[in-house]
């Protein structure tokens, strides 16, 4: 799955513009770059943590000439897998299922239909006169 594709899902799972759900993932990805980038971890229960990991200076060899290399030290992101995640991708566990999300009256307005106006409202805005200029 690919972003645009995870938008698209975000958007349909949560009812919400495709460009909200883009936005919401940007700043989701952009906090947690941030955290771990300043040695935080991040834990989402049952999904999994990430954190950085440092690896260690080693010593390589060059493929090409089979030279000793130095290799520095570095730090890494990490993500470990939760136990949720773990039981649903070997098949032990069902994927949870969310529950259905209630409709504000906002969206239940936006959905029903426009009421119909009246011959006489319609008459009515038809015949009022344009403001005077002063």
């Amino acid at each position: 799955m690919h972003k645009s594709q995870l938008v698209d899902a975000l958007a349909h799972s949560a009812d919400i513009t495709k460009a909200k759900a883009a936005h919401v993932l940007d700043a989701l990805l952009d906090l947690i770059t941030t955290a771990i980038a300043q040695g935080q971890s991040v834990a989402l229960i049952g999904f999994g943590t990430f954190k950085t990991a440092l690896r260690r200076a080693r010593e390589g060899r060059n493929p090409a000439t089979g030279a000793k290399i130095q290799i520095p030290s570095v730090r890494l992101p990490k993500f470990s897998a939760g136990a949720v995640l773990k039981g649903v991708v070997s098949g032990k566990r069902a994927a949870p299922k969310r529950a259905a999300r209630k409709t504000s009256a906002k969206q239940a307005a936006k959905k029903k239909p426009a009421a119909k106006r009246t011959v006489r409202a319609v008459a009515k805005s038809a015949k009022k006169k344009p403001a005077r200029k002063k």
